[in-house]
């Protein structure tokens, strides 16, 4: 079965926002160390956002690294830095050749030189192009967001800049990493885990949720498919009743 072709190109989720998880029980599953794993979740990455782009998903936010990341094995956050310069460099043509731009959301500069480093040449180099805007999710927990959030907005207040008398949700929205990104209408999570991990918990008040039981490095294009169809499918009432969504 054709799954792309079952898509309605008219109702595409604007942005996808996807918590790759499972590469470390996919590497032990294969009898291999967890680095395995995430290098081979860089295949699910190319994948993911080639098809993301070829549907005309506007924005596609992966979560790469939170800040709880840290507390693992040094050698698994050393390779995983090391990673991510490689992976950016060498995915930087296809990013061009794709017309998709790259942007980052977390506490960036919080990251070990090397990674900050190519992370903001490949921001720089991509940053004309207007197909797609994948977003790597760095160093990023949604409390810190928050945190960071109501410190801009106490500074502001302070300087007369913000009147907290008129503080709401749309004022939030301004202070977020995401201010300048839609909120995603599609949340995934791969390896069968049925939780937010700390990501983007303010922007997916109103997001699909779709969990699958498959390992991230083995979640490819028809995958994806299957959970735009599953969110098509689905009656988005945003607090309505469903009578009134026909009105």
């Amino acid at each position: 079965m054709d799954l792309k072709s079952s898509i309605d190109l008219k109702k595409l989720p604007k942005h996808i926002a996807i918590i790759m998880d499972g590469n470390g029980r996919w590497a032990k599953k294969n009898g291999k160390p967890r680095v395995f794993g995430h290098q081979n979740g860089v295949k699910s990455v190319r994948e993911v956002t080639e098809a993301s782009a070829e549907l005309g998903i506007e924005y596609l936010t992966l979560y790469a690294f939170s800040t709880e990341n840290w507390s693992r094995p040094v050698i698994e956050v050393n390779a995983l830095m090391g990673l991510l310069v490689e992976t950016i460099r060498k995915e930087l043509k296809t990013l061009n050749d794709n017309n998709i731009r790259l942007q980052a959301i977390g506490d960036l500069k919080q990251l070990p030189e090397r990674s900050h480093k190519a992370l903001l040449e490949g921001i720089e180099n991509t940053k004309n192009n207007t197909r797609m805007t994948l977003v790597l999710a760095l160093n990023y927990s949604s409390k810190w967001e928050m945190t960071q959030a109501v410190k801009g907005m106490i500074k502001d207040a302070k300087a007369g800049i913000l009147d907290e008398t008129t503080l709401n949700d749309g004022t939030i929205d301004k202070y977020l990493a995401t201010k300048d990104i839609p909120d995603p209408e599609l949340l995934i999570r791969t390896s069968g885990e049925m939780r937010i991990s700390n990501f983007l918990l303010w922007q997916i008040a109103y997001s699909e949720l779709y969990f699958t039981e498959l390992f991230w490095p083995d979640f490819r294009k028809d995958d994806l498919y299957k959970a735009i169809i599953n969110y098509q499918n689905r009656e988005r009432r945003f607090g309505k009743i469903s009578e009134q969504l026909s009105l």
